[in-house]
C-alpha cells in the first residue's frame, strides 16, 4: 500500500520524528540479509562464510571461481562455526584445494575438497576446535583445541591432525603439540614447513593486555607431527597478535609495545625484533574471536594493512617504512590475495550493505555476493559524522580528554520532521567493553535513522583504535568512564541543538548492557533504556562466566573476591532502586557468556520497585541473535518500546511490547 502522507515530489512530507514509515523493514533486516564474513583465497578461488537467517541461522561455506561462479561447499545440515572461547571465529581454512571446518552443533572437525562429501577428522564429544591452518603440503592440520570433557575450566592446547587416509579413532582428538598456557591461538606454519609460530597467554591477562609469541621447529616421530626447539620471540608485557609469515625465515606480528598495535618483523629463529612503519594508528583488533586478519604480506615483500586511526579504518600499502593509502573500498579485514595477484575482501562501506568483492589495487572491483539487495535511495541512508566532544570534570576524568563518537542524523528521502521539533536520540554503547564502534553501514543504525531517530555510537574510554593508553583508561573504571562518556556525548548533542533532550534512549548489548543500566541509575538524561543480553550482576558474572572472560574483570573492576565492594557498587542489580526509567530486556536462553538469570534478576528487581519494564527471552539463542524470527521480533519489540515511552504509535509492528506497571 502507498502511504498517503509520503512526499511524492521533490519535497519530503512532514511527519513527526520516530514515526516515519521506513524502507528498512524487519523482513529486510531479519530474513533477507545474509551474514557475510571470513573471506579467504585459495589459488583462483574465493571462499567466505554465509549466515542465513532463513535457514535458522545456519552458516554455509561458499566458493567462487571465475569459471564455476558461486557454489555452496557445505550442504545441510552442516553449520560452520565454533564455540571455542564461546565467541568462536577461525572456523574454517582453505588451502591447496582442501578445506577444514568445524561443525558448530557438536564441535566436530571435517575436511572436504570441492565436489566431494565432507569426511570427519575429529568427532570426540566435549572438544571444540578453532583457528585452523594446513601445513604447506596439506598433510597436517594445526588448530586450537578446547577440552570440555572434565569438570572445571576447559583446557586449551595446540593439536595436529593427519589429513590423509581414514580417520583413526585413536587420533580423533588430535595430537597435542603445546599445552600448559591458559590460552593459545594462531598456529601458523612457515611456508617451508620447518617452523610453527603461535600466540599464548595466561590468566588474568586478556589477549589485548599481554601475550607471548612462541616458535617451535616442526619434526616428526612414530606418532606423527611433533615440536622441538621451542623458544620465545616476544614476552615483554605487550600484546602481540596475528602472527603471519612473510617468507620461510621471516615472521611478522602486530605488537603494541610502543603504545599502538604496529607491525614487527623477526628473522627466525633468533633475530631481534624490528619495527615496520611505526605509526600512531592500530594495525590489529582485540582478539575476541579467532582468525582475525589485519594485514597481508605480499609476494613482492610489501605489506597490505588495515590501520585504525582515531577510530576510523583505512587501507595502507607498506613499502619498508613508507605507508601509502590505497583506494580499495572499505575492507572489514585485510584483503586476501589470489594466485593471479588479485584480491578478495569483505567490503563494509558507510553507505551500503556489506559485500564480498574481488579486484585489484588501483582498479575497479566487482561484487561477488552482497549481504542484501538494497533498494534504498541515497537520502534513505544515514552516514556517520565523526564527532569529538569535551569531557566535563567527571570523577574518572580530569576534564582534559576528548570524547569520541559517530553521530547519525535521521535520514529518509520521503519524510522530514517538523521545523519546531528535534529528533529523539538513541545512544549506543558497544559491547566488549574492549571493542569499538565503527562507521560502516549497519542495520542496527539504519533501522532507527530511517524512522526519524538520531543515533550516536560512542567510542568511550577503553575502546580500541585509539592506542593502548586510551584502551587502558577503562582499567578499574568499567561502569564509570564508559557511562560518563555516553552522558557527555548526549550533553554535547543537546547543547549543539541536534536532538530532543526529553527523548533520549540508551541501548547496549553484552557489556554495553551494564553501561546502559548504570547510566539510567546515575543520570536523569535518559527516558528509556534497552539491555540486550547485558551484564547486571558483576559478582555472579565473575563466578559463572566462561573461562575466556573469567578473569577479565580483574582489570576492569578489580581482583575477585578482594574487590567485592567494588563489584557490588558497580553492579546494576545493586543500583536497581536508583532506576526510575522504563527498561526493556532481551536475552537468549542458551547464553553461556552472560547467563539469562542476569536479565531475569534485574527485571524482577525493577518490577518490584514499580519501574515499568519488559523482559523477553528467546529459546535456542546464545550470546547474540542469529535466527530470523528472533531478529525480527527483537527489532519490533524495541521499536514499539520506544514508541510507548516517547508517546507515539509505531506503524507496522506485529507485536506490541507489554510493560509491567504501565
Amino acid at each position: 500500500m502507498t502511504d498517503p502522507t509520503a512526499g511524492t515530489g521533490p519535497e519530503p512530507a512532514i511527519r513527526p520524528y520516530g514515526t516515519w514509515p521506513s524502507p528498512v523493514t524487519a523482513a529486510l533486516v531479519a530474513g533477507k540479509t545474509l551474514g557475510l564474513g571470513s573471506v579467504q583465497a585459495d589459488g583462483e578461488a574465493v571462499y567466505w562464510l554465509e549466515t542465513r537467517p532463513a535457514e535458522a541461522g545456519r552458516t554455509v561455506l561458499v566458493r567462487w571461481t571465475g569459471t564455476d561462479g558461486i557454489r555452496d561447499i557445505t550442504p545441510a545440515p552442516f553449520d560452520i562455526g565454533t564455540r571455542a572461547h564461546e565467541y568462536g571465529g577461525g572456523a574454517y581454512v582453505a588451502a591447496g584445494g582442501r578445506i577444514a571446518f568445524s561443525h558448530r552443533p557438536d564441535g566436530s572437525v571435517w575436511i572436504v575438497t570441492p565436489g566431494t562429501a565432507p569426511r570427519a577428522l575429529g568427532t570426540v564429544p566435549g572438544l571444540r576446535f578453532a583457528d585452523f591452518a594446513f601445513s604447506p603440503d596439506g598433510t597436517t592440520l594445526f588448530c586450537v583445541r578446547e577440552d570440555h570433557r572434565a569438570p572445571g575450566e576447559p583446557v586449551s592446547t595446540l593439536v595436529a591432525f593427519a589429513t590423509d587416509g581414514e580417520a583413526d579413532p585413536a587420533t580423533q582428538a588430535g595430537r597435542v603439540l603445546v599445552s600448559g598456557p591458559d590460552f593459545l591461538s594462531s598456529p601458523r606454519p612457515s611456508p617451508d614447513g620447518a617452523w610453527l609460530a603461535w600466540i599464548e597467554w595466561d590468566h588474568p591477562a586478556m589477549p589485548w593486555d599481554a601475550t607471548r609469541l612462541r616458535l617451535g621447529r616442526l619434526t616428526s616421530d612414530d606418532a606423527g607431527t611433533a615440536l622441538a626447539d621451542i623458544c620465545t620471540l616476544a614476552d615483554d608485557g605487550a600484546s602481540v597478535i596475528e602472527p603471519a609469515w612473510a617468507g620461510p625465515a621471516t615472521l611478522l606480528a602486530a605488537s603494541d609495545h610502543d603504545g599502538w598495535w604496529n607491525l614487527t618483523r623477526w628473522a627466525v629463529p633468533d633475530g631481534a625484533p624490528e619495527a615496520i612503519a611505526p605509526m600512531e594508528a592500530e594495525i590489529g583488533l582485540p582478539h575476541w574471536v579467532f582468525g582475525l586478519r589485519s594485514y597481508q604480506p605480499l609476494p613482492d615483500g610489501t605489506i597490505l594493512a588495515i590501520a585504525i586511526e582515531h577510530g576510523e579504518a583505512r587501507t595502507l600499502h607498506l613499502t619498508g617504512p613508507v605507508a601509502r593509502p590505497v583506494a580499495l573500498g572499505h575492507p572489514a579485514q585485510c584483503p586476501t590475495m589470489l594466485a593471479d595477484g588479485s584480491l578478495a575482501w569483505l567490503d563494509t562501506p558507510p553507505d551500503g550493505a556489506p559485500a564480498v568483492r574481488h579486484g585489484r589495487m588501483g582498479a575497479p572491483s566487482r561484487v561477488l555476493r552482497a549481504a542484501t539487495t538494497l533498494d534504498l535511495a541515497p537520502g534513505d541512508i544515514a552516514r556517520a559524522e565523526t564527532i569529538r566532544f569535551p569531557m566535563p570534570d567527571f570523577p574518572s576524568s580530569d576534564g582534559r580528554h576528548t570524547g569520541h563518537a559517530f553521530f547519525y542524523p535521521p535520514a529518509n528521502s520521503r519524510f522530514r520532521g517538523p521545523a519546531d521539533e528535534k529528533p529523539p536520540l538513541i545512544v549506543m554503547a558497544h559491547g566488549g567493553p574492549t571493542g569499538r564502534a565503527a562507521s560502516a553501514f549497519a542495520f542496527k543504525v539504519q533501522w532507527w535513522t530511517s524512522r526519524g531517530f538520531a543515533v550516536v555510537d560512542v567510542n568511550y574510554r577503553g575502546s580500541t583504535g585509539f592506542g593502548r593508553a586510551y584502551r587502558r583508561q577503562l582499567e578499574g573504571q568499567w561502569g564509570v568512564a564508559d557511562v560518563e562518556d555516553c552522558i557527555a556525548a548526549c550533553r554535547h548533542l543537546v547543547a549543539t541543538g541536534r536532538v530532543d533532550p526529553a527523548r533520549i534512549a540508551i541501548r547496549g548489548s553484552s557489556a554495553g548492557g551494564l553501561t546502559v543500566l548504570l547510566a539510567l541509575a546515575g543520570s536523569d538524561l535518559f527516558a528509556a533504556g534497552a539491555s540486550l543480553y547485558g551484564v547486571t550482576d558483576l559478582r555472579a558474572l565473575a563466578q559463572e562466566t566462561h573461562k575466556f572472560e573469567s578473569r577479565y574483570l580483574d582489570s576492569l573492576v578489580g581482583p575477585w573476591p578482594e574487590a567485592e565492594a567494588t563489584y557490588l557498587a558497580r553492579s546494576p542489580l545493586t543500583q536497581a532502586d536508583a532506576i526510575r526509567t522504563p527498561v526493556l530486556f532481551l536475552h537468549g536462553l542458551a547464553d553461556a557468556v552472560v547467563p539469562p538469570a542476569q536479565a531475569q534478576a534485574m527485571a524482577d528487581a525493577l518490577a518490584s520497585g514499580g519501574v515499568p519494564c519488559a523482559h523477553y527471552t528467546f529459546e535456542g539463542e546464545a550470546h547474540g541473535f542469529r535466527r530470523e524470527e528472533t531478529v525480527r521480533r527483537a527489532l519490533e519489540l524495541e521499536l514499539d518500546f520506544y514508541g510507548r515511552i516517547f508517546g507515539f504509535t509505531v506503524p507496522d509492528v506485529t507485536e506490541r511490547v507489554v510493560l509491567s506497571g504501565m
